[in-house]
């Protein structure tokens, strides 16, 4: 059930992120609600897998995640170009939380 919270955690911080960058600057209502209760939410579901998991590994994972889901939704959405330092660097965040997931010890995995 941790890894459905981390999941919904990461989803409502993607969205919430998203937001942010369409409220432009917080002047337009609806993507500025959407960020305050992504953001939220997020942190509510963070705090439901700490029950079970480090805080190091669930920040790591959720900002890991978080970011590439970022930029490649910053990409589609918004048009937002990346060059190959940026990639390079993404693609190392996913290689650091598979690692993470498939030999740390410290990750619940059940």
């Amino acid at each position: 059930m941790h890894y459905l919270y981390l999941t919904l955690a990461i989803l409502t911080e993607t969205a919430g992120t998203l937001a942010l960058q369409a409220s432009a600057q917080f002047t337009r209502l609806g993507p500025s609600v959407v960020v305050v209760v992504g953001y939220g939410a997020s942190f509510y579901f963070m705090a439901l897998t700490l029950k079970v998991m480090p805080v190091g590994i669930v920040y790591a994972i959720w900002s890991g995640v978080g970011i590439v889901l970022i930029a490649g939704l910053g990409k589609v959405i918004f048009k937002q170009d990346l060059d190959l330092p940026a990639y390079i660097g993404i693609a190392l965040i996913l290689v650091g939380v598979l690692v993470i997931q498939l030999f740390s010890k410290t990750a619940t995995h059940g």
